[in-house]
């Protein structure tokens, strides 16, 4: 995707009327700043914890704070008050008329201006005029912002989402500055928080869209924080940060993302609860029907309609999805795998080895296996028994395969982020836009073979038939009422391979997200 096109009229105006994250002042001084409890865009310093629920809101602000009507000028709250209506609306410069009223742009029916049209134009033609205006109107939340998420970052404004918060506690290295494009020593970006640094560089990209640095420690965010957007990507993490992360992200019903790469290796994971899409296609010569097509997915509706002369068939299915704990450690190959001994030879071990690192992590408080001969000896052990429990034949699992992945852990190599971060941002967008099938539900990548491969890693038995049934939420165990309580102490849970996980965050250890019995 190409770079925006130049900013419309009136745009550089209505850059400079928003205040800048970086500022102390607003830089129009005519406008009093608006208070930050109206503004679900301005992120007050420690105290989102104790944000209340969406629920407990009025419903006027509620709306405005997660639309999922695909509007925000529905929001009598906050079209009240004048000042805040050039800094949520694109085109407004904050100028008045004769009349003192404010300069409206001109909208076309669909909410979309006629500057966006222009500069999404291929966009539109790919996806769509409605699968823009869902992205449009998008609060992204994006966790940690290293190598991986600059490219996922990039991807996302150039794309036009309405806003996107960066949330990362850490300052910048000088590993960092080698690996990340937005970042550089000559602009004094080394020990400056990383969000924060990086984005002026991603407002550039596209003005139009809000970026917002968030620099607390997401590990003290209360699970209603998630809440306040339309999608969670976690990046680069520990696998009991991302346990407890999508957790919270399931009783908020969020879109959930867990990426990382570790040198020439790397991962996607996606947790979308219950995602419909629509598939738009010319009709076949045998007509679509309402069925289960896979384990995972059905085709719920389908419809037709007349196009450019030709008849569109238009399939709206719906896939369902497992959690972060189930399938990166309590899932196997589903069986059109494990009855084939070509396929299973063809499964990428690298899966074994992502699965040997996410369970070494958890049993030592979140660190890499050392150059030492304990830990090599610990990690080759755990990367074998993976290796067993998907019916892998023994013979994929190489001792060189074993040595590079070992030497590749905490690398950051540009390609392999490029990669995955374009790929895990076009399948956000699609995701966001309601249109293409999204990823089910693993992506692992080798780059010594440069295949990305998918891999559907869902519970067996009883466990997995609650969990892929349609009940969204209340087909997770222990979790039908809606609290966490039932997650951490279900059973089935605790034969995942995986420790119980303590909801109060510690800050001051290492041993977050791990049971203090």
């Amino acid at each position: 995707m190409g770079p925006p096109a130049a900013t419309a009229p009136g745009q550089e105006d209505k850059a400079s009327s928003q205040t800048s994250p970086h500022s102390d002042q607003p830089a129009n001084t005519n406008q009093a700043a608006p208070a930050p409890t109206q503004d679900p865009h301005t992120i007050p310093q420690g105290h989102l914890s104790n944000l209340p629920l969406p629920t407990e809101l009025p419903p006027d602000l509620n709306s405005f704070m997660m639309p999922q009507d695909g509007s925000m000028l529905g929001a009598d709250a906050l079209m009240s008050m004048p000042m805040m209506m050039p800094m949520m609306i694109g085109g407004m410069d904050g100028s008045m008329d004769a009349n003192g009223l404010l300069n409206m742009p001109q909208m076309p029916q669909n909410g979309i201006s006629n500057d966006e049209i222009a500069l999404y134009d291929r966009q539109i033609r790919l996806w769509g005029m409605q699968a823009q205006q869902k992205i449009r109107n998008a609060n992204v939340l994006l966790i940690t912002m290293k190598a991986l998420a600059n490219e996922i970052a990039k991807n996302l404004v150039l794309a036009g989402i309405g806003s996107l918060t960066i949330i990362d506690h850490e300052n910048v290295t000088e590993a960092d500055l080698g690996a990340q494009f937005f970042l550089s020593e000559e602009e004094g970006h080394l020990g400056t928080n990383r969000a924060q640094a990086a984005v002026p560089q991603l407002q550039k990209l596209n003005p139009r869209v809000n970026v917002i640095a968030d620099t607390d420690d997401v590990r003290f965010k209360g699970a209603s924080y998630f809440a306040l957007f339309d999608m969670v990507i976690a990046t680069d993490l520990d696998p009991a940060a991302l346990n407890i992360i999508n957790t919270a992200t399931r009783l908020n019903m969020r879109p959930f993302y867990a990426a990382g790469t570790h040198g020439l290796y790397g991962f996607i994971f996606t947790d979308l609860i219950e995602h419909t899409f629509v598939i738009e296609r010319e009709k076949p010569n045998v007509p679509t029907e309402p069925k289960a097509e896979t384990r995972t997915r059905i085709i719920f509706d389908v419809q037709t309609k007349k196009e450019n002369g030709k008849t569109i068939e238009m399939v709206s299915k719906k896939e369902l999805y497992s959690t972060w704990l189930l399938a990166s450690d309590g899932s196997f190959l589903p069986e059109d795998y494990t009855k084939s001994k070509r396929r299973l030879k063809a499964v990428s071990p690298v899966l074994s080895c992502l699965r040997a690192l996410w369970e070494f992590q958890q049993a030592h408080s979140g660190r890499n296996p050392g150059p030492n001969q304990t830990d090599l000896a610990k990690f080759t052990k755990m990367a074998t028994q993976k290796h067993k429990d998907l019916s892998l034949p023994t013979e994929t699992l190489t001792a060189e395969l074993l040595r590079s992945f070992l030497q590749n852990i905490g690398c950051e190599i540009a390609p392999v982020t490029a990669i995955l971060g374009g790929q895990l941002a076009q399948d956000a967008i699609n995701v966001l836009g309601q249109t293409q099938q999204p990823i089910q539900n693993m992506v692992i990548f080798d780059g010594n073979t440069m295949e990305a491969s998918l891999y559907p890693l869902h519970p067996q038995g009883p466990l997995g038939a609650q969990l892929l049934s349609m009940g969204g939420i209340s087909g997770i165990p222990g979790m039908g009422n809606g609290d966490m309580n039932g997650l951490m102490g279900d059973p089935s849970m605790m034969n995942m391979g995986m420790p119980p996980m303590n909801m109060n965050f510690n800050p001051q250890g290492h041993d977050y997200g791990r049971s203090t019995t």
